[in-house]
């Protein structure tokens, strides 16, 4: 799959942070409803990833309304429908802020189209490519093609 590549080989470099926050909001997407909620501890429990961070995490997306949350004793995180339509990108934005996906592949402070690095214009097009796939990709379209394929999440 076109997204796994590029994550998994590290083409574009996410923050663990990003990547778990994309995985438990997909799995919310597919599995959460307004009256099926999940506490961070069994969305970590779910997908298998650490639970210290991922309430932060959750908090933070759902105070940028990418997600939704309720308190009390039936609260819980979920996805609610106009929450599925974010793009994916937003998951990333507001868990790492976009300068990591954007920055230079080799690291370097001063890398862009007008002061290109050695690979520059090869991993360029590549991360465009990418960015615009999730600006343009929904969240339960994205959750839909991820469990269509393998179930990437557990």
């Amino acid at each position: 799959m076109f997204l796994s590549f590029y994550f998994e080989k590290n083409i574009i470099m996410l923050s663990n942070s990003s990547k778990y926050a994309i995985r438990a909001v997909l799995f919310l997407s597919i599995n959460s409803s307004e009256e099926k909620k999940y506490s961070p501890q069994q969305i970590a429990d779910e997908i298998t990833i650490p639970t210290p961070f991922l309430a932060k995490t959750l908090q933070q997306l759902a105070r940028h309304h990418i997600i939704s949350s309720t308190k009390g004793r039936n609260g819980g995180f979920y996805l609610s429908d106009s929450d599925r339509m974010n793009p994916v990108i937003s998951i990333i934005e507001h868990t790492d802020g976009l300068e990591k996906i954007n920055s230079c592949f080799l690291g370097l402070p001063r890398c862009d189209d007008e002061n290109p690095c050695a690979i520059h214009y090869l991993v360029s097009p590549m991360r465009n490519n990418l960015v615009a796939k999730l600006q343009e990709e929904s969240i339960g379209n994205f959750a839909k093609e991820v469990f269509s394929k393998d179930n990437l999440i557990h």
